[in-house]
This record gives structure tokens, sequence and C-alpha cells, in this order.
């Protein structure tokens, strides 16, 4: 059999790894076999973060709705207890924007929980 170079596959497979790596530190996006490596984990990592973002942010909706309860005298927990008794669906993401930028309305909410309750 004929002896086959890998002069242009392996070009074409190095090419497309440094281009991915481009913004990595230092030798990280210069040299093939670090930037290879390096890319394997940011690619780990990416997978990862894109399920914990998720988690991430109802935590932080959490934390604001319950800082904001607590301003008008009331527990996270029995303010959601009572929206669900009260029949009002509205989720974390819009009751912490309510909260953060509308504090009069969100006062309101809490009120008709209260009732609920």
């Amino acid at each position: 059999m004929a002896r086959v170079k890998t002069g242009v596959v392996r070009r074409r497979r190095h090419k497309k790894v440094l281009k991915l790596a481009r913004g990595f530190y230092s030798a990280r996006h210069k040299h093939f076999r670090k930037a290879k490596e390096q890319l394997e984990r940011s690619l780990c990592y990416a997978f990862r973060d894109r399920k914990q973002k998720k988690r991430d942010f109802r935590k932080l909706w959490i934390v604001r709705i319950n800082a904001a309860c607590r301003i008008n005298a009331i527990s996270y927990s029995r303010f959601m207890f009572g929206l669900k008794k009260a029949g009002i669906a509205l989720d974390r993401k819009i009751l912490a924007d309510i909260a953060m930028h509308e504090p009069v309305a969100f006062a309101k909410i809490v009120e008709s929980a209260k009732k609920a309750l």
C-alpha cells in the first residue's frame, strides 16, 4: 500500500480546534495540544452551566421575593401558599420582577395572599 500523508487533513483539524479556542489565555489559544485540552474542558463546562444557569436564576428570584415578603411582614413559604390558595398564578420570575420594580403592586399581591390564608 502507498504511504498516506495527513498534511491537509491534520491542518484542517488543527485550524478547526484553534478557531474554537480563540480568546483562551496564553498557550491555550496558540498550541494545538493545549488548545484541544482546554476546549474539551470548556465544552464540558458550557454543557453543565447551561443547566446550572436555570437553577441559579430560580435561587435569585426566590431571594428577591423573600426579601420583599419580609418587608411586607410575611414569610416566603406562607406567601407562596397564600398565592396558591388565592388562585394567583404568577411564576417566580414575574413575582421577583414586580417585587424589584413595583413594590406597591407587590404589596397588593401580598395582601391578597394574606386574605386567602
